[in-house]
């Protein structure tokens, strides 16, 4: 057996049976021991990001690790914009680089670089197999690794020699390292500050956020008379209908600083401490309020539904209070604007959907607006890294059959992945994409203003739209096997987007927002 079809066998016994991909010249042994190995299911990007994005996605939902095989350096340093979402994410990736051969790699061809520099930026694992008997073992080390706890990238790189050379077997898979246990001294401090009756917050992300979590920290908010917080990206956040709904911490630093202002306690849960996403002139990088006492009662990758059954035992019981079952009406006739786009999904979404949320400035009101829909999971950018919602979504769809996937997209970070679309469409995924077209980079007009630029004038103004061409979306889905349409008033959009969320396979709505 070759190094390849070992990697692959030792991969599927570990429980990575997803693996995206984009392989040149130096994977294909790789891809020929496809055909070998058929509990792998291979699913083919058009380019980098979405391969990473998509490992991320399916990572999020399934709950293990999906591979990502890249090419040399080039192939990694194009996915890794995604990588680095899916480390700020925690999810579990086993990202596979194909390498020249041991033997050609010093000659310096046209291909070479630094990969393990390169994968050292969103790995918290690399390793070089060098010897196609160790292969096997490498592997099942890169899945323990990418497991975590907290889940991370692992990266293993591969020379074509290693892959191509016979010798190897495959190997069952290493347990992952157990999650280090609850610290009483963490669930001691924070039962005092809890029982202090001074102002406190829980603020919480990362397994904190999955359903019966929520419900457990719901109780502990109730008996306490703390506010319950969630980091302002989750990476996975059940929401819904029955559940309990945590505020979530504003993106803009001044409202978060709002919202954490008069607390004399933020407990941390599977969270870190929170600071504003980029620097301002004359305004505080950390968001924790002066004379706040910060409390981490659980580390992200540490027990967290343990952590909070200790908590619980320390304190008062309470009843949390879940989400109630409203749904508002849909948006009639007129423009579409931020409110109309959340009264539509709102509206329309379905049960158990995958809602993938990359849209930013004009998606402010689709959060609010689905709070009381059927129970469902909402997927976040968490490294802030644009162009990681079709991927995602992509990803998603697949871990997640049976499970309408609902991608809310902005027109300018969908063209930073938009070979996704053909991805969808080849797979026949049930994602449902609404690009919300404003035909602006518009976060960035706010950020000009926020960071104390001068206000612009037409060259710079102009380095922020995306006009003069407009981007066609109907027909950049449809050349890549997507059915599309657009919708210019409220009530196309509803009409569309319920023809859309129900029928099978992918689909995209244009929503073209004017006001």
């Amino acid at each position: 057996m070759n190094g390849a079809q070992a990697l692959l066998r030792t991969l599927v016994a570990g429980g990575v049976d997803a693996c995206f991909m984009n392989p040149g010249t130096s994977e294909m042994h790789f891809v020929a021991a496809l055909d070998d190995v058929p509990e792998m299911r291979p699913v083919l990007g058009l380019f980098e990001g979405v391969v990473t994005g998509a490992a991320d996605g399916y990572a999020r939902m399934a709950a293990r690790p999906a591979a990502a095989l890249l090419h040399l350096g080039p192939g990694l340093g194009n996915g890794i914009a995604n990588l680095h979402n899916a480390r700020r994410a925690a999810s579990p990736v086993v990202a596979i680089v194909g390498d020249h051969a041991t033997y050609h790699k010093p000659l310096d061809a046209p291909l070479e670089s630094d990969i393990d520099a390169l994968a050292s930026n969103v790995s918290s694992w690399v390793r070089r197999s060098l010897k196609t008997s160790e292969l096997p073992g490498d592997a099942a080390a890169a899945i323990a690794a990418a497991y975590g706890p907290p889940g991370q990238v692992a990266t293993l790189i591969v020379p074509a020699d290693v892959s191509w050379s016979k010798g190897a077997a495959p190997l069952e898979p290493r347990l992952p390292r157990a999650a280090p246990p609850v610290r009483e001294e963490a669930i001691t401090a924070a039962a005092a500050a809890l029982r202090s009756e001074a102002p406190a917050a829980f603020l919480i992300g990362g397994d904190a956020c999955s359903a019966e979590n929520l419900a457990r920290l719901g109780a502990l908010a109730a008996a306490t008379g703390a506010r319950l917080l969630c980091e302002t990206f989750p990476a996975r956040l059940q929401r819904g209908a029955g559940r309990v709904a945590p505020e979530r911490l504003a993106y803009l630093g001044e409202m978060a600083s709002t919202q954490l202002d008069g607390l004399a306690h933020l407990v941390l849960v599977g969270a870190k401490s929170p600071v504003s996403f980029f620097a301002y002139p004359g305004k505080p990088s950390e968001l924790v309020p002066a004379g706040c006492e910060v409390h981490s009662l659980c580390p992200p990758g540490e027990q967290v539904a343990a952590a909070l059954e200790a908590l619980t035992a320390l304190l008062p019981e309470g009843t949390a209070e879940p989400a109630a079952p409203e749904r508002p009406a849909p948006p009639a006739g007129g423009e579409i604007g931020a409110v109309e786009l959340g009264l539509a999904v709102g509206a329309l979404l379905p049960e158990e959907a995958v809602v993938v949320d990359e849209a930013n400035v004009s998606g402010l009101f689709i959060p609010g607006a689905t709070a009381g829909c059927p129970p469902h999971d909402w997927l976040t950018l968490t490294g802030g890294s644009i162009g990681m919602g079709l991927p995602l979504a992509t990803g998603a769809a697949v871990a997640s059959p049976g499970r309408r996937v609902l991608a809310l997209e902005a027109d300018g970070s969908a063209m930073y992945t938009a070979q996704a679309l053909w991805t969808m469409a080849r797979e026949q995924l049930d994602v449902t994409t609404v690009i919300l077209a404003n035909r602006s980079y518009a976060i960035l007009n706010m950020e000009l203003q926020r960071v104390g630029a001068a206000a612009g004038g037409e060259r710079a103004r102009r380095m922020l739209d995306l006009t003069g061409p407009e981007l066609d979306f109907v027909h950049l889905a449809e050349a890549m096997g997507v059915p599309a349409s657009r919708a210019t008033t409220a009530d196309e959009l509803v009409d569309q987007l319920q023809a859309a969320l129900f029928t099978p396979g992918p689909s995209l709505v244009e929503a073209v927002i004017t006001r």
